[in-house]
C-alpha cells in the first residue's frame, strides 16, 4: 500500500499542508497514522478524494468533451505577424500554447490576466515519480 505523508500529499494536489490537514480534520479527507504516529494519506483514498467532484472549474462547458483544466495566470505572450506563444502558469505546472495571433488577440490575452488551459490530446505521456515523492507503508510491524 502506498501512503503519502500530509506535506507529500499537499505537494501531490498542489495546496499546502495546512490545506490537507483542515481537509483532514474536517473529515474530508480520511488520515491513519503511520508507524512514527505522523497522519498520512493512503494513495488509494487521496485518488478518490481527487476524481470525488467538488463543483465544476469555471468556465467548464458541458457541451466540450475536454476534461483536462487548468487555470492559471498568463505570464508571456510573443506574437509574431500569423502566430503567437502563450505561457500560462497554473499551480506549479508550465503550460506553453501555440496558436494564431488571431486567437489571442480576440481572447485579449496578456501577462497578468487569468486564462484556462483546456487541454485535449491523443497522446499523454506518463512517467513513474521516483520513490521520494511516496513511500510504501511497512506491513506487520
Amino acid at each position: 500500500m502506498t501512503v503519502f505523508r500530509i506535506g507529500e500529499a499537499a505537494d501531490l494536489l498542489g495546496v499546502s499542508a495546512d490545506t490537507v490537514r483542515r481537509w483532514v480534520d474536517a473529515g474530508r479527507l480520511a488520515a491513519i497514522r503511520d508507524e512514527n504516529g505522523h497522519r498520512a494519506i493512503d494513495g488509494v483514498e487521496l485518488a478518490a478524494f481527487v476524481r470525488a467532484p467538488a463543483g465544476e472549474p469555471a468556465g467548464h462547458s458541458e457541451e466540450s468533451s475536454a476534461r483536462n483544466r487548468l487555470r492559471g495566470i498568463v505570464t508571456a505572450v510573443v506574437k509574431d505577424t500569423v502566430m503567437a506563444q502563450v505561457d500560462i502558469q497554473a499551480g506549479p505546472f508550465r503550460i506553453v500554447s501555440l496558436m494564431s495571433r488571431e486567437a489571442v488577440d480576440e481572447l485579449d490575452l496578456r501577462v497578468g490576466s487569468v486564462a484556462v488551459a483546456v487541454i485535449k490530446s491523443t497522446t499523454v505521456v506518463v512517467e513513474r515519480s521516483t520513490p521520494a515523492v511516496a513511500h510504501k507503508a511497512r506491513t506487520g510491524a
